[in-house]
């Protein structure tokens, strides 16, 4: 019996070993990409040793903080695994820290379930260095995992408090994926997919001299031909290369664009040199024996994980808005910060606000939306809203990646941009009261943009008779009317105001949490007071107006300022208006429709075949999401606007319903919302690993798989069936707590559970 006990001892202490694997995915301020080496944008085989030894000029990640932090993926895979303890050793080269010396720092064996932004309580590295570290962890049986594979990172020249680290822009190169000869004789190529490119040839020619005209661009005709004449800003450009005897490579270089290399423009840097978004490529050759041996482009792109998140549904028309969505946000990500597409490349706070949210439901990546929003905070733009939208985007990347050192460094800047100094005694703002004087301007860094030398309202865009729209044409406001006191920026007030105190109360400051709170408190109040409309219950645009439009109602819902008993009137206006707003305005719109248990509606808008649709881009020959619904809402509209990929986050976020409630996704909240939608599945990564879920939604039961990584804890929600339901819980009845329109079950645990909801007469 003795014997039989040792045995079952050994072999249980074998497996949890065994299911407590070395962390992976190591992180250095937050990115993963910390030891590898570039040459102009193409990753080689050095390793960062070897490019320093060799006085090699290349691109590297460079950490730019005293106190770096340190993230990693738990292996474990049993239901409630976590981390009990961690051990980091840092060290100046890999044969110390291969024997398990630290001459920099090694952390002991740390009782902590933390595993992201774990940070030294000292300035822990020199400027231009290179370091190595490594982690082990303990499990929830104090079972150790063994150390990690060993990481490197390097140091900038100059180091600060903090500073995200920049990954440097990416190359990588395609193959057109058909070829074909167009109705003019010229060779028409197809790339599959719109990109910021570069185009290379390989040509032989039988003599000097001889010119090959290449016809490059976003569109293209029924003739196949590459569209001469595009509408808006479609881009096109007839490129001469001359050719030389023999067979030569021809790299083809673009001059800057006026539109977008501008003041305020993002550059690229000389490394890539001048990009230029297409598709299409047709070569007209000379005439003679003239060969086109090889055409390809190399694609720029920030660092892009394509497989961390995958989703597809039994809608194919929503899986194909899904892939067009996160397409779009990597295409996108050409110049390393969040801008408004090709015309201008200029950064906008409501374009960084839905490529942020986009971002973090396509990839795990977060220094790029760190970067943006301190990009924007000393460059600011005209719109009213916009300024207010650096408060979501700074909640926004506290809550996902769990790091609050960017907001930590940045809060003095950003107390400002709440616009307090515009209010008035009962906390409602205005930006048409004489209030914005040089001081103010000052203190939001905000200076002449456009012409415009104050900040003024916007509530979308464009507006009526501005960028090519006649006076008759209503633009996308909805009919929108400007009063002194503006509703639409008075809900975008009250959720900055909301989120500035939560980020106070993560910071310490905790007299400031309080007072905005109150604030935030006050403007609800005044609200709901000056713009609910209690005759009808709907929200008025203005002070002073009786028209109510799709946005003063729908922003008011999104940021849950409707009290509860206008919802039904509310929600019966909002799908009275249709699509009646942009691309961006959209966000909100999808956002106030879940928010309310308005999923039917809100799924019915996404996988729409309308014209104000997404498909409508899919449909007009678009790869990226575009600036507006089509050419006719916005006549100088480019395809290359990630502002139009709000289902990207809405389907992760709202859709499939997987959100952080606590940073870093430490808990999770899991509330799909499919309505008759049959079949979802989703693997979206996090800093802590993937969760994976998969979703049955048929008629009288409702099945859901879910898996966590380690260390995360999720609160699902599972929704009630017509009657009451049986719920299910890995194959037991539970007694589920009731919220609203769902069950919900709290405290669940890593690993994997299944769920499932049976209508009781079914």
């Amino acid at each position: 019996m003795r014997l039989l006990i040792i045995c079952y001892l050994t072999f249980f202490t074998t497996y949890l070993y065994a299911q407590h694997a070395a962390p992976s995915h190591l992180r250095t301020d937050l990115s993963e990409q910390t030891d590898k080496v570039w040459q102009n944008g193409t990753v080689t085989n050095y390793t960062l040793a070897q490019a320093e030894t060799g006085h090699f000029k290349g691109q590297l990640t460079l950490i730019r903080s005293k106190r770096p932090s340190f993230s990693w993926v738990l292996g474990d895979t049993l239901q409630g695994a976590y981390q009990s303890a961690y051990q980091i050793l840092v060290a100046t080269s890999i044969d110390k820290l291969e024997k398990g010396k630290a001459d920099i720092w090694d952390s002991g064996k740390v009782s902590n379930k933390q595993s992201t932004g774990i940070i030294a309580d000292k300035d822990l590295v020199q400027a231009d260095q290179i370091y190595y570290w490594k982690v082990q962890t303990w499990n929830e049986h104090d079972a150790e995992s063994g150390f990690s594979a060993i990481k490197a990172f390097r140091t900038d020249k100059q180091l600060t408090d903090y500073q995200p680290p920049f990954v440097p822009l990416l190359k990588t190169w395609q193959q057109p994926v058909s070829q074909t000869t167009g109705a003019t004789g010229n060779t028409f190529y197809d790339f599959g997919k719109d990109a910021f490119a570069q185009p290379f040839l390989t040509v032989t020619s039988p003599t000097d001299g001889d010119t090959l005209w290449m016809h490059i661009g976003e569109a293209k005709t029924v003739q196949k031909t590459v569209d001469r004449k595009p509408l808006g800003s479609l881009r096109y450009s007839r490129i001469p290369i001359l050719l030389q005897k023999g067979t030569h490579d021809y790299a083809i270089q673009f001059t800057a664009d006026k539109r977008n290399t501008g003041p305020k423009a993002i550059l690229m840097p000389d490394y890539i040199g001048e990009v230029y978004p297409f598709r299409y490529i047709e070569l007209q050759a000379p005439t003679g024996d003239v060969r086109i041996e090889q055409l390809s482009r190399q694609v720029i792109n920030y660092t892009f994980n394509d497989d961390a998140v995958t989703f597809t549904s039994s809608d194919t028309t929503l899986n194909q808005i899904w892939d067009l969505c996160k397409y779009s946000i990597k295409a996108t990500t050409f110049s390393g910060y969040y801008v408004d597409g090709d015309r201008e490349r200029i950064p906008y706070e409501a374009d960084a606000l839905i490529n942020q949210l986009s971002h973090y439901a396509t990839d795990t990546e977060f220094n790029m939306a760190k970067r943006s929003l301190d990009y924007l905070i000393y460059h600011a733009t005209w719109p009213t809203e916009w300024s207010l939208q650096n408060l979501l985007v700074a909640w926004y990347d506290y809550l996902y990646s769990g790091d609050i050192r960017t907001v930590a460094t940045l809060y003095p800047q950003l107390k400002p941009k709440l616009l307090t100094e515009l209010s008035r005694a009962d906390g409602l703002i205005s930006t048409r009261t004489g209030k914005q004087d040089d001081a103010f301007k000052k203190s939001i860094h905000f200076n002449t943009f456009d012409g415009k030398s104050t900040l003024v309202d916007i509530v979308d865009w464009p507006q009526q008779g501005v960028l090519g729209l006649e006076k008759k044409q209503a633009g996308e406001t909805d009919g929108f009317v400007f009063t002194d006191y503006n509703s639409v920026v008075n809900a975008f007030h009250y959720q900055a105001l909301i989120y500035m105190s939560k980020l106070g109360k993560v910071l310490g400051h905790h007299d400031d949490a309080a007072q905005y709170l109150t604030q935030a408190n006050k403007v609800k109040q005044a609200f709901q007071k000056t713009f609910i409309d209690t005759k009808t219950g709907l929200v008025r645009d203005g002070e002073g107006t009786d028209h109510a439009s799709l946005h003063a109602n729908m922003m008011a819902l999104a940021f849950e300022l409707v009290p509860a008993k206008y919802h039904q009137k509310v929600l019966a206006h909002i799908r009275s208006r249709g699509m009646a707003c942009s691309v961006y305005g959209s966000q909100f719109l999808l956002d106030g429709l879940y928010n309310a248990n308005e999923a039917g509606y809100a799924l019915s808008l996404m996988n729409s075949d309308a014209e104000r649709s997404w498909y409508n881009m899919i449909r007009t020959g678009s790869t990226i999401t575009t600036e507006a619904w089509d050419t006719k809402y916005k006549p100088n509209q480019d395809w290359n606007h990630a502002w139009g990929a709000a289902p990207a986050n809405v389907i992760v976020r709202k859709l499939m319903g997987i959100e952080p409630l606590t940073a870093g996704y430490e808990t999770v909240s899991i509330r799909p919302q499919l309505a008759d939608l049959e079949k979802a599945s989703l693997k979206l990564g996090t800093l802590r690993g993937d969760i994976i879920t998969s979703v049955e939604n048929k008629t009288g039961k409702f099945s859901m798989s879910v898996q966590l990584p380690a260390n995360m804890t999720g609160v699902v929600y599972l929704p009630k069936t017509e009657s009451a339901g049986t719920v299910k819980y890995n194959g037991k009845i539970v007694k589920a707590a009731s919220e609203g329109a769902f069950y919900k079950i709290a405290d669940v645990g890593s690993g994997k559970h299944h769920f499932e909801v049976i209508d009781k007469n079914k």
